[in-house]
């Protein structure tokens, strides 16, 4: 059995984002990038589900879509453990354009269980994992927690309103991935990271589609307030910012 987990390449968390190009365009100086969080804890499940012979897991491989300038990233996955990587060279313009190019690497490489985060940390569009399992014909299962495979099957559980529900397919299938599946990312070792350096990143050129979305304006939100300490003896003045100021009573 095979597992392809797809990451995004997005901005550390800790970074200031600044626009550039009259607010159309992201300004890129300096900023250290790091795995989409989800599809980090995606790869790390997919590598412990390798890691235990029973589940049928052979190998693992990641992909991505981007230029050239996100192959540290790629290394970072290869150094977690994932065995080899493709990357189709293309800047991601959109959810649609990724999923398109990913799905016509995958259509014929024999993937058994494709993994997707469900959003990435810098758009938060929580739709590439559906619209690729879309372009492949494969079904899919949202929000998932858990994930293993079973005689054959694969088992899922995920979150809804007021419980868990638990999924059993077969292959091939696309489950997309929340926070729950793995409760730390997988650190990589010396070793990982000195084998990452020869492991294959396969590189494949796009096809061409079109994107459907376009880029007006990007705006900041508007800074927070100044913090404003209330006497704990005076309740009125507390009760006056809640109700003029806050307007939340």
């Amino acid at each position: 059995m095979k597992i392809l987990v797809c990451i995004s390449n997005v901005p550390d968390t800790t970074t200031k984002i600044k626009f550039i190009d009259d607010n159309k365009k992201l300004d890129t100086t300096g900023i250290q990038w790091i795995i989409n969080p989800w599809d980090e804890l995606s790869l790390t499940r997919a590598l412990d589900m390798k890691d235990d012979a029973a589940s049928g897991v052979q190998k693992v491989t990641v992909a991505h879509v981007g230029l050239g300038s996100s192959e540290p990233t790629i290394r970072k996955a290869l150094a977690m453990g994932a065995d080899d990587a493709i990357r189709i060279n293309a800047e991601p313009i959109d959810a649609f354009f990724v999923a398109a190019q990913l799905s016509e690497v995958i259509k014929n490489a024999g993937f058994d269980i494709i993994l997707c985060g469900i959003e990435s940390s810098d758009y938060n569009g929580s739709t590439a994992g559906g619209m690729l399992a879309e372009f492949l014909g494969y079904p899919s299962v949202s929000s998932v927690s858990s994930i293993k495979s079973e005689n054959g099957q694969i088992i899922m559980t995920r979150e809804i309103d007021g419980g868990k529900e638990i999924i059993s397919m077969p292959v091939p299938l696309v489950a997309i991935i929340q926070k729950g599946i793995a409760k730390e990312p997988r650190i990589a070792a010396m070793r990982g990271i000195m084998t990452a350096r020869t492991k294959p990143i396969n590189v494949s050129q796009p096809i061409t589609i079109e994107s459907l979305t376009e880029v007006i304006n990007y705006e900041m939100p508007k800074p927070r307030a100044a913090c404003k300490f209330v006497d704990p003896e005076n309740p009125k003045q507390l009760v006056e910012l809640l109700q003029n100021e806050a307007k939340v009573i």
